[in-house]
């Protein structure tokens, strides 16, 4: 045999961590099972609360990436647009005095026009990139120092104007060497300037670099704490979750296994309203309908067996029985021999029909057959004020019906019909199809008929559904109907027209089979 596992299952290890976080102390275990029992107890449903979880966690994660991300591209556009000062501010180190100079001095030494060189535009060029780097800086001593940039290209471009109008007055070349050195002077002044700007940005940059290490520090401290409260609600969550789910499963499996040992009172209880829930309650309702199907299937076996009762009653009923021999001792006395023969001939087949090898269902042309022989005694008896005509169609003869239906119909007919007439009747006896895959039944009498008093109480006891069989005396015509109805279904019964003083008709519809039918409470008959 394989070795049976010592591994825990996981009703246990969900019992031993709630046993840990109910004992005694403040370790965070404790309040973290809390948390769990209090977010269990939460009347959400299942889904809702996996979603709810599954968002919180996702909104936790997602800050500390989402606010790590924002932090390092905001230092990351800071250090950018340092560097990218630096660089213009250096470019335009180099390039402001050489340039400058080498222009003025071409112009002062003939080489060029005043007009035609290139002094205003390399101004021009140096401006705008002054004017770029303030709108790309976020320092407002370095704006400051950047309008000290323009404020000396101002006064240099002054300069250069001066030279221009004095070159147009044609001055010596005594002041224009006056003008140059003043140029060159200021073209060191805004070299001075620029690498003054520059040097304020290498120590900015540096600042910033301590500035965005201690903020990723704080930063990561944060990250961490975020990250292990998202782990601990995921844990918690999780545990919640599978306590919500693992308890009401644990009730359900509790009341499945009470039922099993045959005890229909359990039900499942819950104070949530998740799914599980609603199984439960859904399965309360179920043991509710199967203890009432249960109730009513013992009730309609209690039924049957009446029904079977009174049905070997019928067929072996005394009185019957004794006037029938009563008739025959008083035709042997009279020397009615062919009529003795005939009637004991008709309680032979009478009763042999009626034993039927203990069979319920017999042919309908047994069943008439039957009948036929218990109009015959009874008429026999009757001979003033009984006839009977039976007609049946031969293409329904070997179809099953069940035994004893024809008998207290015909026995209805004579005793509360003809008989109470006070004069002569007839009993017609009628078996045909009656549309597809049905047959019909029919009794009539031209006797008393019912009163509509008695027609409307007669009618009321046959759409009686509660199945109850009366113990009364004699058959009747409402326990032929419910037997009726435990066998062939609910659809299936008989139906009575009567007019009071002309006669009486009762009908019965059955399915055309050549096979036995079970009883069954659903109200539609299946073969046996």
């Amino acid at each position: 045999m394989p070795e049976k596992s010592t591994m825990p299952g996981y009703g246990q290890v969900l019992s031993r961590l709630s046993a840990a976080t109910s004992s005694s102390g403040k370790s965070p275990l404790k309040y973290l099972g809390r948390l769990a029992d209090f977010l269990a107890g939460v009347n959400l449903s299942i889904r809702v609360k996996i979603l709810v979880s599954l968002c919180v966690v996702i909104f936790l994660m997602g800050t500390t990436n989402v606010v790590s991300m924002l932090q390092v591209l905001s230092y990351s556009r800071q250090y950018d647009a340092i560097i990218t000062n630096i660089t213009t501010a250096n470019s335009i180190s180099g390039s402001i005095k050489p340039d400058i100079d080498n222009e003025m001095w071409k112009i002062v030494a003939g080489k060029n026009d005043f007009s035609e060189g290139r002094q205003y535009e390399i101004i021009a060029d140096i401006n705008n990139q002054v004017r770029w780097m303030m709108e790309n800086t976020d320092s407002a001593r370095a704006r400051v120092k950047l309008d000290l940039i323009l404020r000396t290209m101002q006064s240099l471009e002054e300069s250069i104007d001066l030279m221009g109008e004095k070159i147009a007055r044609n001055s010596t070349a005594a002041e224009n060497e006056a003008v140059l050195e003043q140029i060159r002077f200021e073209t060191s002044v805004v070299e001075e300037v620029v690498q003054d700007y520059v040097i304020y940005e290498v120590h900015r940059m540096e600042g910033q670099y301590d500035v965005m290490r201690e903020g990723f520090s704080r930063w990561r401290i944060f990250s961490i704490l975020l990250i292990f409260g998202a782990v601990a609600f995921a844990v918690v969550a999780a545990w919640s979750l599978s306590k919500s789910i693992y308890t009401p499963i644990k009730k359900l499996h509790d009341v499945t296994t009470t039922i099993t040992k045959n005890d229909l009172q359990a039900l499942m209880t819950s104070d949530n309203v998740d799914e599980i829930t609603e199984l439960g309650l859904s399965f309360n309702i179920m043991i509710g309908k199967i203890k009432e199907l249960l109730d009513s299937k013992m009730k309609e076996q209690e039924n049957l067996k009446k029904a079977e009762l009174r049905a070997l009653q019928a067929q072996i009923n005394p009185h019957f029985l004794y006037n029938t021999l009563d008739t025959i001792i008083w035709m042997a006395e009279a020397k009615k021999t062919a009529q003795v023969v005939e009637i004991v001939s008709a309680l032979s087949r009478f009763f042999r029909i009626s034993l039927s090898k203990g069979m319920d269902w017999i042919t309908i042309a047994e069943e008439v057959e039957r009948t036929r022989s218990y109009l015959t005694i009874q008429k026999m008896r009757y001979r003033d004020i009984l006839d009977f005509k039976i007609e049946v169609d031969e293409s329904v003869s070997e179809y099953t019906v069940l035994k004893l239906i024809l008998q207290p119909l015909v026995e209805n007919a004579l005793y509360h019909g003809i008989k109470n007439k006070r004069q002569g009747g007839t009993i017609w006896v009628r078996a045909r199809h009656s549309g597809e895959g049905e047959i019909l039944l029919e009794v009539e009498d031209n006797g008393i008929g019912f009163t509509p008093e008695k027609l409307a109480q007669l009618r009321a006891e046959l759409d009686d559904d509660s199945g109850d069989i009366k113990l009364e005396s004699g058959f009747g015509i409402g326990n032929v109907n419910r037997r009726i109805r435990l066998y062939y279904g609910k659809p299936y019964g008989l139906s009575v027209r009567s007019e009071y003083n002309t006669g009486t008709c009762v009908t019965l519809v059955i399915p055309a089979k050549t096979e036995a039918f079970s009883p069954q409470e659903d109200g539609a008959a299946v073969p046996a």
